[in-house]
């Protein structure tokens, strides 16, 4: 698929400026000004950013509220319920306000639904189950904003219900005792992007900032909090800058000294071990999904158990057990994208949707992610489910197109939906799975331009192979955390040589060796065999890669880091990038 290079105009004298202000490598100051970061001061807070510029959770609106009925529910020894989810945002915000409760002298039991068999969201059975066990206090992390029915049936039987989510809200509010989301209406929390785990911390500090403990002490207590609400914050793909940089910066931080049993042994199956922080990357790629394997292939209480563990032999054979369900989504995962990808997908198809009678649920919203990295459309990957007989996935979504609008535009067709810009679920009649997929190819249709079906790479510099260094790598990786809203610098590079014939790893991956005045570097090609035949040896191109951490170099005694191609084209000039006219400037 043709792609867009979007080259940036960096001023010479701005990086200068900063580079000089900063002491900061030239490389690293190009960035941060090609990111709008040129003014010293506000550079500098990015590049450090301080536990103390937490904003006050008191700034939310509704937690006065939320903390006081917490703290009396403590108090009167109520019966309090958790309800979460089953994705790593969900597990870590029940883990976390459970510990929080504990800490604060109270006692709470759980509920995570099963994702197959109960589906996303809260259910007026499990409040009602709850009225009969006694229990007076429902907490709701990461789920509840659109809840309002069930909410409702608490109220009837004596339940208070503290919503703390993230999701955008519906037109009205559950009417609970108290709702925590910044996207609430007249909420002025500075930070609109926290993820769920993120609100249920904000809730557990004010909770525990009413117990009278010394500034130290709170402070301690909090950064340990940190490490669980990073691991959701980066799961949870919510933009890594302000307040949740910080967040994630202080988590990773802590990840190095690890106490928690379970946390410890998640950390050990994954290859971390004690004293290695695994950078964000890591934790997408290597830490989140074993978490979210747990809820995707069976039943997410295994994380609960295991982050509530404080037996570290038990909390071993644990992660071992979400290592190996691991492993198996990975093998459905793939079977199923690969079925998907078989289908023709033509210049008029503006949105796709897949649907199998026998896909495995608890995979689709991957596979759907996987699609959209593939054809750069809208995706909707559904199955059957065998219970109840209808259709239910996940979608996830390009840039340029906002999900939930869409689904909004057509609620008629689903029993259930919800979500976001650029993922979001749905649960509607199988015999409707036609009319949803000619509904929303119509929709995207009329709304994404040509362009917005190219994938797009924003370049933050133009990078000869010559000026790549140990000292600039380290200067750049000193600007992390990376992850969504704050991506790994992605550089080009103009007029390379490929210098010898690319070898194949494990038939799809590819090492390619890139010669550029002289200078001679192997690049790590993922999933490139099939595009082999444009990186040919004696070719010449223009290459877009990115610099990563690379902790199997280090175990071969080789620099800690490697370059990673991530496009390819014939070179457009051998003179000046300037002149390449494919190439559009992004100012």
């Amino acid at each position: 698929m043709p792609s867009r290079w979007l080259i940036p105009t960096i001023d010479p004298a701005s990086a200068a400026r900063l580079s000089a202000a900063l002491n900061i490598t030239p490389l690293a100051a190009r960035v941060l000004v090609r990111r709008g970061l040129a003014d010293p001061a506000a550079a500098h807070r990015f590049l450090h950013p301080s536990f103390d510029d937490l904003h006050d959770p008191f700034r939310m609106l509704g937690m006065h509220a939320a903390a006081d009925r917490l703290r009396k529910a403590i108090r009167a020894r109520e019966k309090i319920l958790i309800y979460g989810d089953y994705d790593v945002d969900g597990t870590t915000s029940v883990v976390l306000l459970t510990k929080a409760v504990q800490i604060a002298g109270g006692s709470a039991a759980h509920h995570v639904p099963h994702r197959l068999k109960d589906g996303y969201g809260m259910r007026s059975e499990v409040v009602e189950t709850a009225a009969a066990q006694g229990v007076t206090l429902i907490v709701s992390v990461d789920t509840g904003i659109r809840a309002a029915e069930v909410v409702a049936r608490g109220n009837e039987l004596g339940i208070d219900t503290i919503v703390t989510d993230h999701h955008l809200p519906d037109t009205a509010l559950p009417p609970a005792a108290a709702v925590l989301n910044p996207n609430q209406p007249g909420c002025l929390y500075p930070e609109k992007n926290l993820c769920g785990a993120a609100v249920a911390f904000k809730l557990a500090h004010a909770l525990l900032s009413t117990l009278g403990w010394p500034e130290t002490k709170l402070r301690r207590t909090l950064e340990s909090f940190l490490k669980m609400v990073a691991i959701a914050t980066v799961a949870d793909v919510v933009p890594l800058t302000g307040e949740n940089r910080i967040i994630v910066k202080h988590g990773i931080d802590g990840l190095g000294d690890v106490r928690n049993p379970g946390l410890r042994a998640l950390l050990d199956v994954a290859g971390f071990t004690n004293g290695i922080a695994p950078t964000s990357r890591q934790i997408a790629f290597q830490i989140a999904p074993r978490i979210n394997a747990a809820g995707r292939m069976d039943t997410a209480q295994t994380v609960i158990d295991l982050f509530l563990s404080s037996d570290l032999a038990h909390a071993r054979a644990l992660a071992q057990q979400l290592d190996s369900q691991n492993a198996g989504r990975q093998e459905v995962q793939a079977q199923i994208r690969d079925l998907c990808a078989q289908i023709p997908v033509t210049d008029s198809t503006a949105a796709l949707v897949y649907y199998g009678e026998d896909w495995h649920r608890g995979v689709l919203g991957i596979v759907a992610s996987k699609l959209v990295d593939r054809f750069h459309r809208p995706v909707f990957v559904l199955g059957r489910n065998s219970e109840d007989g209808l259709a239910q996935g996940s979608g996830r979504s390009i840039p340029a197109f906002h999900l939930l609008e869409a689904l909004e535009s057509m609620p008629e067709l689903f029993v259930k939906f919800g979500g976001h810009m650029h993922a979001a679920g749905v649960t509607l009649d199988c015999a409707r799975v036609e009319e949803f997929r000619q509904r929303l190819n119509a929709y995207a249709a009329q709304r994404l331009r040509p362009e917005d079906f190219l994938p797009s790479w924003d370049i933050d510099a133009v990078l000869d192979l010559p000026e790549i260094s140990d000292r600039a790598i380290d200067g750049l990786f000193a600007l992390g955390p990376f992850g969504h809203g704050h991506e790994p610098p992605c550089f080009a590079a103009f007029n390379v040589e490929v210098a010898a014939p690319p070898s194949v790893r494990k038939e799809k991956h590819l090492s390619v060796p890139l010669r550029q005045s002289r200078r001679v570097m192997v690049v790590k090609a993922w999933n490139f065999a099939e595009r082999a035949a444009e990186i040919a040896p004696g070719a010449r191109v223009d290459v877009v890669f990115q610099i990563e951490q690379d902790s199997f170099n280090v175990s071969r005694g080789l620099p800690p880091w490697s370059l990673v191609l991530r496009d390819v084209r014939p070179a457009a000039t051998a003179c000046s990038p300037d002149s390449a006219p494919r190439m559009l400037r992004a100012d």
